[in-house]
């Protein structure tokens, strides 16, 4: 793969963010809910101003993953406000978001990305990191398995606009 980074995003990234984040979520999501939903949710979530406060939140970790300076990816990570009982406050790191561009799925780009992480995990001193994932996305969850993440008891409602969905906890206790 040629000349792959992770960069750490600014305010200044925030409408290349809302654009493959919309264009991700998309590309992943769409056909599960009406097209109307899917608009509501994009223009909801993903809007610049909606980008730029959590860009600017000091604990949210946003990070472009880019091939030869083209932005193909996404990560966001931060510690985690769920309070499960196999989760200590403080040892765990949340995956919030992980999306390649189409055109890059099958290069190897989410697996740097998702070892990015864990070495930003480690090098932080989390025990933990603990994702949702949609309990339909097979393919995503087969991802997560392969880096020794496991299922959780845990769900949690994932609606877009007004079609539920429900995401699956996965966890991954780090090695000391």
């Amino acid at each position: 793969m040629q000349s792959f980074k992770m960069r750490r995003l600014t305010l200044k990234d925030v409408p290349a963010l809302s654009f493959i984040a919309k264009q991700t979520f998309y590309d992943t999501f769409t056909g599960t809910c009406t097209e109307a939903d899917m608009q509501y949710f994009l223009n909801t979530f993903y809007n610049e101003t909606v980008l730029a406060e959590e860009v600017n939140k000091s604990d949210y970790q946003y990070y472009f993953a880019e091939v030869a300076d083209e932005v193909v990816g996404y990560i966001l990570f931060a510690p985690t406000t769920t309070n499960f009982e196999i989760l200590q406050k403080g040892n765990t790191v949340e995956l919030k978001r992980l999306y390649v561009a189409a055109t890059h799925h099958g290069t190897g780009v989410a697996q740097k990305m998702m070892q990015f992480l864990i070495d930003a995990a480690n090098t932080h001193g989390y025990k933990h990191i603990i994702l949702g994932v949609w309990e339909h996305n097979i393919r995503a969850q087969k991802f997560y398995l392969k880096f020794g993440f496991q299922r959780t008891p845990y769900t949690h409602d994932f609606p877009i606009g007004n079609t539920p969905q429900t995401d699956l906890y996965m966890l991954l206790t780090l090695q000391p």
